[in-house]
């Protein structure tokens, strides 16, 4: 075999394979599932996260004909569900996650036990609404209330925040407006709204499903929610960019996420599924009961959504002059 002919059979060896690679992906997605399907939650029953994973995952399981399992595995800022994920090393396990909970790992970690650039988004599942709330006997009816007063009152304030996105975000807010807030570390979250309707703190803020129960009591108030736009299950509350401080917008970024070897039709016919689990609003319902907007979203979407937050809390880490744990 000459050379000229030598090079003509690698042509034609490479356009096969790549014919091969063309078809054998969309057959793929066409055959997904073969078995069934895990999503790893990094809380524990009863989360938000954990209830949109279940909620789901019932539909799909019809829609796919194949059980989805969910596995929860909280604690250590979901590095353990986070590791799980990655040890599984399956096309059949995802993570169920707030993209918030692991944005914030390469900020606040010289040297994670994982890579994160293993994880890829799949599709955007939900808003987590996110709420800035007061003590219902504090006097201040709005954000601008809140804010003046601390301004007046250096150091004599303190905040319970959610670990991660959450805290940089009110850091950010805090840093802006030249606010000295102390921030009380708790290490159940669900204690802060408690302490709030006493007194105990000033401000609180986190997901509405940890302070519904207080606000629905009457013993809190919220002045903002994070969220874009107002939400539907508390109407009258402004968002924090239409009471004046944009430094407090963030989305609570909830959705599935798959290996980077996941090929992207796989990702778009799952995305395209979750669309149709949702299309008779039964899952959006149950979801806005618990604090929670459904917003499904393709892998793209979601990633630019992520890309976001990490600019803003790469921002928020420079003004602040944040120094990551060793």
């Amino acid at each position: 075999m000459n050379i000229m002919q030598r090079s003509l059979a690698i042509i034609a060896a490479g356009l096969c394979l790549a014919v091969f690679t063309l078809t054998a992906t969309p057959s793929l997605a066409q055959n997904w599932p073969q078995r069934a399907v895990k999503f790893i939650v990094p809380f524990g029953p009863g989360a938000g996260a954990d209830i949109g994973a279940r909620l789901f995952a019932d539909r799909l399981s019809a829609q796919w004909k194949q059980p989805v399992v969910i596995e929860n595995r909280p604690g250590g800022d979901s590095i353990v569900a986070i590791n799980a994920f990655l040890s599984a090393n399956d096309d059949h396990t995802f993570l169920f996650s707030p993209a918030g909970n692991f944005a914030v790992h390469p900020f606040l970690y010289t040297k994670l036990p994982y890579d994160p650039r293993e994880l890829i988004p799949v599709v955007r599942v939900s808003n987590t609404i996110l709420a800035v709330a007061v003590s219902a006997n504090s006097g201040f009816n709005s954000l601008k209330d809140f804010t003046e007063a601390a301004r007046k009152q250096p150091g004599k304030f303190n905040s319970g925040l959610v670990a991660g996105i959450t805290e940089f975000t009110f850091w950010g807010y805090t840093h802006s407006e030249k606010l000295n807030i102390a921030q009380v570390p708790y290490r159940d979250i669900n204690v802060a709204p408690t302490d709030l309707g006493e007194n105990r703190i000033q401000v609180v803020m986190a997901s509405l499903a940890i302070v519904q129960p207080q606000w629905q009591a009457g013993r809190i108030k919220l002045i903002a929610v994070t969220n874009g736009a107002r939400v539907p299950i508390a109407p009258d509350v402004p968002t924090a960019r239409e009471a004046g401080y944009p430094s407090l917008e963030v989305e609570g970024l909830v959705g599935l996420f798959g290996l980077k070897t996941m090929p992207d039709a796989l990702r778009e016919r799952i995305a395209a599924d979750f669309r149709a689990a949702a299309a008779d609003g039964v899952i959006a319902d149950r979801l806005k009961a618990t604090g929670q907007v459904i917003n499904v979203g393709g892998p793209r979407e979601f990633a630019d959504a992520i890309d976001g937050q990490r600019a803003k809390i790469a921002a928020v880490a420079k003004a602040i002059d944040f120094k990551p744990k060793q």
